[in-house]
């Protein structure tokens, strides 16, 4: 068998814990604890948090994307075919080291996706991006932590709460897109977005294709 190797870790900001990069053979995975957050095998529901809002904004040729989470950037290589060329997309990352995996040792994954003319990384927290850009965003996509019952950081709580949502809605400009990854449905958060005034949609997804565990993906359109 083809040992797993840890390749780096990294601090999550503000006492989140410790991300650990792991590779086997071609295969990368980043864990948290004993938790598999994200795995390069496994990118369909990623990937479909792009495609399911770009679809639906396809008439944008100019629109702006907010991504919250650069992970191993399925979501973000999945959007930029979707995309107009002089549409613009922002991703934040909150742990820097994520984007050094990105462009080091990862880099065959992003297949050239952080080239992108089109394509900004912050290193920053989204959620200050959401509260600092009112009326500037067609879309976010949000893939922060597993989804609004988080595991890696208490303040990520701030993103899926009421007032977090009303700061998307304020981000977004009229028929925008609010899409949100889970790793399980949650009939809570599914009030908290109509409570605020989303029109939502629930979209179950598999994480490998029509196999995988089944993940959850909200569209809240404004």
């Amino acid at each position: 068998m083809t040992p797993r190797i840890l390749l780096d870790t990294a601090n999550i900001p503000n006492s989140g814990g410790e991300l650990r990069l792991f590779q086997r053979g071609q295969e990368f995975s980043i864990m948290l604890g004993s938790n598999e957050l994200m795995n390069s095998r496994l990118s369909g529901s990623e990937e479909a948090l792009a495609t399911l809002p770009c679809e639906r904004l396809s008439d944008r040729t100019a629109a702006r994307l907010l991504i919250g989470g650069l992970g191993m950037g399925f979501t973000l290589r999945a959007a930029l075919p979707l995309l107009g060329a002089t549409a613009e997309v922002v991703v934040a990352e909150l742990v820097p080291a994520v984007v050094k995996w990105a462009r080091g040792p990862m880099a065959a994954i992003f297949d050239g996706s952080l080239s992108d003319p089109r394509v900004t990384i912050e290193t920053a927290d989204v959620f200050d991006l959401i509260s600092h850009n009112h009326g500037f965003y067609d879309a976010i996509l949000l893939d922060v932590d597993n989804g609004p019952e988080g595991i890696t950081h208490a303040s990520n709580d701030r993103l899926y709460n009421s007032a977090g949502l009303i700061a998307a809605q304020k981000a977004l400009r009229p028929g925008g897109i609010l899409a949100v990854w889970s790793s399980a449905p949650d009939a809570k958060f599914t009030r908290r977005l109509t409570d605020v005034g989303f029109a939502v949609e629930e979209a179950p997804v598999r994480a490998r294709g029509k196999r995988g565990a089944h993940h959850m993906i909200w569209l809240a359109q404004n």
